[in-house]
């Protein structure tokens, strides 16, 4: 089963993206680790992205493509991904689309989170992310076991800079201009589907994991 999952920053999707891969076995490719990975090691891709991560806009879709297109080349994408955080542009669906034929593979779904401004304020300034594996955290609504350790791998949990209110807001005027002739494009081909991010993570993950059930069923 091959997978997308998109929606607006602080919707979700990572969440649902790492209970979706332990469910049904799948490799989760999350763009936003793969570029902090290169920020923190300092190479030039890394200090690339960091120009525009720092501002809180899309890094452009020409170092994406590149470091998502090597990554589904990999012999272990074989049984199953998922892709968090990427496409989020028009033109990175339809590059998505080129590579994916090059592999001689497709994605069965694209999973939309959807969430109201207000309610991503309020999730994203309260958001905590691992520094070393990348799991996501909130201090209300998803706590770790312990306020500032990772529950997986005991890493330090910090605050982005780019979880700062004024930046969120861009974040989501960017997100909105850029995004939604791509969700626009995946409706057309008739393979996405809109779930409800402001249930709570487990009611949000049990309605993503009967519908997928129910399409490997069909």
């Amino acid at each position: 089963m091959h997978l997308v999952i998109v929606g607006p920053p602080g919707a979700g999707k990572g969440t649902q993206a790492e209970k979706l891969s332990r469910e049904f076995s799948l490799l989760h490719i999350s763009t936003s680790y793969i570029f902090r990975n290169a920020v923190k090691e300092g190479t030039e891709m890394g200090r690339k992205a960091k120009e525009y991560m720092d501002k809180g806009t899309l890094v452009p879709d020409e170092i994406v493509i590149g470091i998502v297109r090597e990554r589904l080349a990999n012999p272990e994408v074989a049984g199953g991904v998922i892709l968090d955080g990427f496409p989020r542009t028009l033109a990175q669906a339809e590059a998505l689309d080129k590579v994916l034929q090059e592999l001689g593979t497709d994605f069965q779904a694209v999973i939309n989170v959807e969430v109201d401004e207000e309610e991503l304020i309020n999730r994203l300034t309260g958001r905590r992310v691992c520094r070393n594996c990348g799991t996501i955290y909130h201090i209300k609504f998803y706590p770790p076991k312990v306020r500032t350790i990772c529950d997986y791998c005991g890493g330090e949990l910090y605050q982005r800079s780019d979880d700062a209110i004024d930046t969120i807001k861009e974040r989501l005027v960017i997100y909105k201009k850029k995004t939604q002739p791509m969700i626009e494009y995946y409706q057309r081909k008739g393979i996405i589907k809109n779930f409800d991010g402001a249930k709570k993570i487990d009611d949000v993950f049990a309605d993503i994991k009967a519908y997928l059930e129910s399409k490997k069923e069909g």
